[in-house]
């Protein structure tokens, strides 16, 4: 996987640039031969589409995306990637009761490494 690119989508991510992450990490998913790593990164594609649409007002975009994200996310390893998975699960789990509800939205979910 292209490391660099990865990491500079999670800086996007991070700094609430949710379409340029989306763009990068599309880069490394095209470029990614492993389908258990394909699927991966497909599904942090979504969570940042996800949050681009909501963004913009789609609501229901938003939370489809999610929904499809946390499925793609949900089956790996709580450090997959370096990542804190579960971290990330545990915020698109209240981003999307609060989307379903009404409710607003907790705090921008980030992609945190993982100290190993």
């Amino acid at each position: 996987m292209d490391l660099r690119g990865f990491n500079k989508g999670i800086e996007h991510f991070n700094n609430g640039e949710f379409f340029e992450a989306h763009e990068v990490w599309e880069d490394v998913w095209r470029a990614v031969d492993s389908p258990q790593e394909k699927r991966f990164v497909q599904g942090l594609i979504q969570v940042a589409v996800a949050l681009h649409h909501h963004s913009t007002g789609n609501h229901v975009g938003a939370q489809s995306l999610l929904k499809r994200a946390t499925r793609n996310l949900a089956g790996y390893p709580a450090d997959f990637g370096r990542i804190d998975l579960a971290l990330l699960l545990l915020s698109l789990d209240g981003w999307l009761h609060a989307l379903q509800d009404g409710s607003a939205v907790p705090a921008q979910p980030r992609v945190e490494l993982t100290r190993h």
